[in-house]
């Protein structure tokens, strides 16, 4: 009985360690980031369109807050709550005034729609409406306005033709990386493609990419940027391809990793402890 009690603590030991694994595996605090992101192979390029439109959506002050625009609760832009019910994300604080909503449902109607490039995408940046944005969200209402105060953002998507989020694809994203994406903001007030290009050590060319993107030019750019000069190794390459944002995994990926090692060997010696009662 002792033997089958003590297997029984550790499966439970084991299978707490293994779901705290399966949370958030990596923060993208910079487009370099982004470009560590295999798009277009295990993940949807229409991700890349998704948080283009949402970096250049939400408020963003001058002490990195970070505020919605819209009311999450009115379907506004695709969105709706997300009860967190697989666990994907960390649990909201008890009695806290903190909830989680998914945004980017292509099929959910809306009076206030995607922007086209977004609902509407080439060709090539279609995503069979699997990506979203995750918010926590807490709301406020001071009697003469509503605020939605955002403290996490997260990209992910839905596994194919289930419901469930995948995992292994939900990604962390920081304000800094928001703010370079604002960057490359469309409408009257973009930035000129060469001051962009140069700002962030591209090779693009200015003409080929407002030919092919026209008003879009500055999203172009920064899909550009992330699919084309990306370097690191792929699955069809049987070569690493060395550069200024070259490598795999960053620093917190490694930190990340070496947190999930030390979390299982310390249940598997608990777990030995305990069979040796």
């Amino acid at each position: 009985m002792k033997i089958s009690g003590g297997v029984t603590w550790c499966c439970v030991a084991l299978l707490l360690a293994l779901t705290s694994v399966s949370a958030v595996q990596r923060e993208l605090n910079s487009i370099s980031d982004l470009k560590k992101i295999n798009f277009g192979q295990s993940v949807p390029k229409h991700s890349l369109l998704l948080l283009h439109w949402f970096a250049n959506t939400v408020t963003i002050d001058e002490n990195n807050v970070i505020s919605l625009t819209f009311d999450p609760n009115s379907t506004a832009y695709g969105s709706h709550h997300y009860g967190n019910c697989e666990g994907l994300l960390d649990p909201l604080p008890w009695r806290s005034q903190y909830r989680y909503y998914t945004i980017g449902n292509l099929a959910q109607e809306t009076f206030n729609p995607l922007p086209r490039y977004v609902a509407r995408p080439q060709r090539d940046f279609a995503g069979e409406n699997r990506d979203r944005i995750i918010v926590r969200v807490r709301e406020e209402n001071t009697g003469r306005q509503t605020f939605w105060w955002v403290d996490h953002v997260y990209i992910t998507q839905h596994f194919h033709y289930q419901r469930e989020y995948d995992p292994a694809h939900t990604y962390s994203i920081t304000t800094n990386l928001l703010r370079e994406i604002r960057e490359f903001s469309v409408g009257p007030n973009q930035q000129p493609l060469p001051y962009l290009r140069n700002r962030f050590g591209s090779s693009a060319d200015d003409v080929d990419i407002e030919n092919a993107w026209d008003q879009l030019a500055c999203l172009g750019l920064l899909l550009y940027i992330v699919l084309e000069e990306r370097s690191y190794y792929t699955p069809q390459s049987n070569h690493t391809t060395f550069g200024k944002h070259s490598g795999l995994y960053n620093r917190n990926d490694w930190c990340a990793a070496f947190a999930n090692c030390c979390r299982i060997f310390v249940v598997l010696l608990i777990c030995l402890y305990i069979m040796s009662i």
